[in-house]
């Protein structure tokens, strides 16, 4: 008799039971069980923190109870991708290996082309299906918004009544951060799980949404007024395409003018979110070099900068000591608590550039280690448009005494989270401003009017530039609410 059909539920970044592909198609085999993979090389990785493993191990148990509730066991496995397939291939007969795709950092897509040549040689057939607005294999930005706009009209797949699972596959005691041999991850993190993704967005569209074009700047109003779904979205704990239909549905249903706008900005930001993680999808080397060639060498940190590394610099910057007050106190929040409102972050990017000179890779490094809802697609396209080295985005130069006069007007933010501020104790600015920003406009306002930097930055436009044919309501301009372009915003 022939070994039943036995499909292996691969779980990524997509921890969640509603509109999850690879659960649907599972329900239809045989067999099926489920997977989480603890992999060495995320913890090895320079942009994994604690924090980041913390709320994976938090996502799991209410995932792993509510699979087994509905047959499905989910095994959580430390280990490299390959060995441990193999091992629950030669355990459990698998015939299917079911997964969403993922745009992920270099080592995941190293692992991803070692699964699928482990596939072929196996004879195990690897299934994959989109979760986000990404595209595999794009070959022209016209029309992707189009495509976007068709995935996040598709109705969600439901929940599965129940899978055949395999049997006799008894729960483990999750991993601890002790196991994994991390330490803690530091103050309390927060709500994890696909309950928690429905309880944020359900109380952002029904309260705090209003206000929000405005709410969003100030780190002060940004903690509540904005969705804080950015860490659901990373780990997948919702999808897309029900934040989506949901604020769609709220916008549509307001009588609220102005609340119709701050929904349709928020709308508009969901697309921005897949825009900038084509960006990685379609050149994976924008993780580590620059956009533009044009711009190779110029700061310290980038190969063929003669110029040394400033340590002492960098080490003020990531430490929140750097004597500009706006800049310390958003590292310490971010470093506390592992978010951070979008404006802050771009300024934080802006000082280290700018102020500081320091090439995007060893600051983005630090930072994905900071950010809880690190996002590999938009953390390295923001890091490089922030500095000023895609040769497209016009260069955003923060002052972070405007921004501290514009968004903590009275101060209330900078003394909770700079105690020293106004004391002794507290240091003098580390640099110039004056300074170091007239050098930093001369030589990139200089480079951008060379020849071979014009037309390098004419094939970047073509190849990643946005398109606005085909968008849904929500991301075309309405009323007073235009939508902004990647010029405009910053999409952390």
């Amino acid at each position: 008799m022939a070994e039943p059909a036995t499909a292996l539920v691969w779980f990524k970044r997509d921890l969640r039971l509603r509109d999850h592909a690879p659960l649907v198609e599972a329900a239809r085999f045989e067999r099926a069980l489920a997977l989480v993979l603890i992999e060495p090389a995320w913890l090895d990785s320079p942009e994994c923190h604690p924090r980041h493993v913390a709320y994976l191990l938090a996502c799991l148990a209410p995932l792993r109870e509510a699979l087994a509730a509905r047959g499905l066991p989910l095994l959580v496995r430390v280990g490299e991708a390959v060995p441990v397939l193999e091992a629950l291939r030669r355990m459990h007969g698998l015939s299917h290996l079911l997964s969403h795709e993922e745009t992920g950092p270099g080592w995941s897509y190293t692992r991803d082309k070692a699964v699928a040549a482990w596939c072929r040689t196996q004879g195990v057939a690897w299934l994959e299906w989109p979760q986000t607005g990404v595209v595999r294999r794009l070959r022209s930005r016209s029309g992707w918004a189009a495509q976007w706009a068709r995935r996040m009209q598709a109705p969600p797949l439901p929940r599965s009544a129940g899978w055949a699972g395999v049997p006799d596959l008894l729960p483990e005691p999750l991993p601890t951060l002790g196991d994994l041999g991390l330490s803690g991850p530091g103050p309390t993190l927060p709500p994890a799980g696909e309950a928690a993704a429905w309880a944020g967005l359900g109380s952002f569209l029904q309260g705090r949404a209003a206000g929000y074009r405005r709410a969003l700047s100030s780190p002060l109003s940004a903690e509540t007024g904005c969705s804080r779904l950015s860490e659901h979205l990373a780990f997948g704990t919702v999808s897309m395409r029900c934040v989506f239909q949901a604020t769609e549905r709220a916008r549509q249903a307001t009588p609220d003018a102005a609340l119709a706008r701050d929904l349709t900005s928020f709308g508009a930001r969901l697309r921005w979110h897949c825009h900038f993680m084509q960006k990685l999808e379609d050149e994976p080397a924008v993780e580590w070099r620059n956009f533009s060639r044009a711009h190779d060498g110029l700061r310290p940190g980038d190969a063929g900068c003669e110029a040394p590394w400033r340590q002492e610099l960098f080490e003020a910057w990531c430490e929140g000591r750097t004597g500009y007050p706006m800049v310390d106190a958003c590292m310490r929040q971010l470093r506390a608590t592992g978010w951070l409102n979008f404006r802050m972050r771009a300024m934080l990017v802006s000082f280290a550039a700018y102020h500081l000179w320091l090439h995007w890779r060893a600051p983005g490094l630090f930072l994905a280690r900071q950010f809880l809802d690190f996002e590999p697609g938009i953390h390295w396209s923001q890091m490089q448009m922030q500095s000023g080295t895609t040769g497209i985005n016009t260069l955003r130069i923060y002052s972070p005494a405007k921004q501290a006069a514009e968004h903590d007007p009275e101060g209330r933010y900078r003394r909770r989270w700079l105690p020293e501020w106004g004391t002794p104790a507290y240091p003098a600015p580390v640099v110039e401003e004056a300074t170091v920003l007239a050098h930093a406009k001369t030589v990139l306002y200089g480079l951008r009017q060379q020849a071979p930097a014009r037309a390098e930055a004419q094939a970047i436009q073509a190849r990643h530039g946005s398109r606005r044919s085909g968008l849904p309501p929500s991301g075309r301009r309405r009323g007073r609410a235009p939508v902004p372009s990647p010029s405009q915003m910053t999409f952390w």
